[in-house]
């Protein structure tokens, strides 16, 4: 099965490996004998050059040193739906990393704006001036 990234790029069946591990928390006596969730990982060597840095930056704490991504999904209580869960989380990490960024543009603060604000600044010291009581003769 695939899952589509961008028009050009998808993930495949074959690029995903998944562990299935004891979730921690609730689910009774269940919760110690089956293996429900589910460790996916991902290596971004696969990735198209261009992504794989913004892919690492998105993915955070989840990539590991050696770049791969490890997705953890313990939503569920079975390991069906907790491995649908982590695709589907992966496909959106992947899908934020193919886009790129628009540089930032420069603005400055107009000079009324930076006026108007310093005058505020000045009528709010002198209010807090009259509150004073006035000095004994």
């Amino acid at each position: 099965m695939d899952w589509p990234i961008t028009d050009q790029f998808a993930l495949t069946e074959s690029d995903l490996h998944f562990d299935f591990v004891r979730a921690s928390g609730p689910g009774g006596q269940n919760v110690n004998k089956v293996a429900t969730a589910v460790q996916l990982r991902y290596d971004t060597a696969l990735l198209p050059e261009s992504w794989r840095s913004r892919a690492l930056k998105v993915a955070g704490s989840k990539a590991t040193r050696e770049g791969v991504i490890v997705i953890e999904a313990k939503r569920f209580r079975t390991q069906e739906r907790n491995r649908e869960d982590a695709i589907a989380r992966l496909v959106n990490l992947l899908q934020k990393a193919s886009r790129r960024q628009r540089p930032r543009k420069k603005t400055r603060i107009s000079k009324a704006k930076k006026k108007k604000r310093l005058e505020a600044k000045r009528k709010h010291g002198q209010r807090k001036q009259l509150r004073k009581t006035p000095p004994r003769e």
